[in-house]
């Protein structure tokens, strides 16, 4: 009886090991590959979005970052033979690259911030849609703008920069059909000091506040003494006094979306980019911190009214991918 009891108390052991250990969830290898900083706003959000996942989601992450073009693809294969289970890339400006390595390791998935469409079995998308925050914080600007002249300085018109200035814009005339955007473009994603002396040229033109696409913009206000809108992050820490408030985008969604699809082996080639949209938490204007006495209470209520009809569907911020230029 003794033995037969031990038999039957060592098989409810196994079946109730086996059922935790199948309940676990799998512990997946990601890595990313960055063409740029860590400092650079688009960098810092993916990364941060990745951690959180290593902390929450059972997940081995591992990252490099600042990989030169001619690097780029050499970077991408290293990691597809160490056997990473899904691979974020960069892909703006490594599309070639980076749909070469995916096609050799249909196997893996790989999820590239990139302009263009998904590719078949295995190269999802997404993109930084924050056209919605920067419609609000342009409905800001155009208010209280001083000289109706606004201003942007972005990086490269690829599909969501394009879309976020041009939100900016039109948020900007559906308040005052008077103003003007002057848009500049440097060429390249990270070049602080080029973007910076765009800003000032824009400035000495009559720019009140510009749209701080890049790095650089906001080191410019601050030393003309104009409001800047951040981007990606609230970056009202790099200038207290000059940062209105910023469109931060929250690339959480998005991570945990691809996991739980490799996971429960429903991942297939697709654009994730609406998990980057306000209505999925993937992004939301920045608080006003000390600067929200600069912003009539009548102004907050008008955008804390559009941003309330955004949330509920009940208003679609115009999707322009269309290269913008100066008015």
């Amino acid at each position: 009886m003794k033995r037969f009891l031990l038999v039957i108390l060592l098989v409810a052991f196994c079946f109730c090991f086996t059922s935790f250990a199948s309940a676990a969830p799998k512990s997946l290898k990601i890595a990313m590959v960055f063409s740029t900083p860590l400092e650079e706003p688009w960098a810092s959000v993916v990364h941060k979005a990745l951690l959180k996942a290593q902390k929450e989601l059972s997940v081995t992450y591992h990252f490099t970052e600042n990989v030169n073009p001619s690097d780029y693809e050499r970077v991408l294969r290293e990691y597809s033979e160490r056997g990473y289970d899904i691979i974020f890339i960069d892909a703006y400006g490594n599309e070639e690259a980076s749909r070469r390595v995916a096609k050799d390791y249909p196997e893996i998935p790989f999820v590239g911030g990139s302009g263009l469409a998904p590719t078949e079995p295995n190269f999802s998308v997404f993109q930084s849609e924050i056209h919605e925050p920067l419609f609000l914080s342009g409905m800001i600007a155009g208010k209280i703008t001083k000289t109706n002249i606004l201003g942007a300085v972005a990086a490269i018109p690829v599909p969501d920069i394009n879309r976020a200035v041009n939100a900016f814009r039109a948020g900007a005339r559906e308040v005052n059909p008077n103003v003007v955007v002057k848009v500049t473009f440097v060429g390249s994603f990270f070049d602080p000091p080029k973007t910076k002396e765009a800003a000032i040229a824009q400035i000495e033109a009559g720019a009140d506040i510009l749209f701080a696409e890049r790095y650089g913009v906001i080191d410019a206000c601050e030393k003309k003494g104009v409001f800047a809108i951040g981007n990606y992050q609230d970056q009202n820490f790099l200038a207290p006094k000059t940062v209105l408030t910023s469109a931060e985008w929250d690339m959480w969604p998005t991570v945990k979306k691809v996991i739980e699809d490799v996971r429960a082996k429903q991942y297939r080639s697709m654009d994730y980019s609406p998990w980057s949209f306000m209505a999925k938490g993937g992004a939301h204007l920045a608080p006003f911190h000390g600067l929200k006495g600069s912003i009539p209470d009548e102004v907050k209520q008008l955008v804390k009214e559009k941003e309330k009809e955004i949330m509920e569907g009940n208003f679609k911020v115009p999707y322009d991918s269309t290269q913008p230029k100066t008015d």
